[in-house]
């Protein structure tokens, strides 16, 4: 990026601290609309609740807050990436959410897509998006080599429910009977299941209950604030023993 690249991501900064959920929510809807298919990656429960539209206007903010060093949000890029991998996030969807992004930027902020200020943030993304794209290729070949490992997701099905006061302990053996890698208390996988009475499958992150060879165990609760995109209540209202789930590979949080 120039430094006038630079200076101008910079002076968006007001404007996001302002009106970065009013971006993101924009962002989202244009995206989802112009890309249904991925409405199976994005969690639309987090959608309807807001959390995801106010989680990347926090992150859209910090970057271009730091983005003369970007090397700051080191942290944050490897939290990033790691849920990005535990959703099989692939190197092409980058260039949808990159240009959905950028249109959203010139029509909420009332800019021409031709401007400075545009060019200037698709610099921006694109050097995040490499960052992103580098570190994700890294995890996906660790988790692909190794012992019981896989990249993506792998079909499990669930061989037994246990009730406790918490909520219900699902433990899940892998349908091809084949080794999994071996897990620790307080990783998480993300499962996906179907949602029942539309052609969509929903990802949901669940921590291990402990320390895990042959088959991998999840405490699920009910959400209080429900929707039909749950995927804890879809697990306790529609699932039971024998039905098959997906799921990531264990991640360190």
């Amino acid at each position: 990026m120039t430094p006038q690249q630079i200076e101008l991501v910079k002076s968006t900064v007001p404007v996001l601290r302002e009106n970065g959920v009013t971006l993101t929510s924009y962002f989202y809807k244009r995206m989802l609309n112009n890309n249904p298919d991925l409405k199976n990656v994005f969690n639309m429960d987090s959608q309807t609740s807001g959390r995801q539209p106010r989680a990347l206007a926090a992150a859209v903010l910090a970057y271009a807050e730091h983005i003369e060093n970007p090397a700051a949000l080191a942290k944050a890029v490897e939290r990033m990436a790691t849920k990005h991998v535990s959703l099989d996030i692939q190197p092409d969807q980058y260039s949808i959410v990159g240009e959905n992004l950028l249109h959203s930027i010139s029509e909420v902020l009332d800019v021409p897509f031709e401007s400075e200020l545009i060019e200037a943030w698709k610099q921006a993304y694109l050097q995040l998006a490499d960052i992103l794209i580098g570190v994700e290729k890294q995890k996906y070949e660790t988790l692909a080599a190794q012992q019981g490992g896989w990249a993506g997701w792998r079909s499990f099905e669930i061989s037994n429910i246990e009730t406790n006061e918490a909520g219900q302990l699902y433990t899940v053996t892998a349908s091809d009977h084949q080794a999994i890698r071996p897990a620790t208390a307080g990783q998480f996988v993300s499962v996906k299941v179907k949602v029942p009475g539309h052609d969509l499958h929903q990802p949901h992150q669940f921590v291990l209950t402990n320390n895990q060879e042959q088959q991998y165990q999840f405490l699920v609760k009910a959400e209080e604030n429900r929707t039909e995109f749950s995927v804890a209540n879809i697990l306790l209202e529609h699932y039971t023993v024998g039905n098959q789930v997906e799921l990531s590979a264990p991640l360190n949080k």
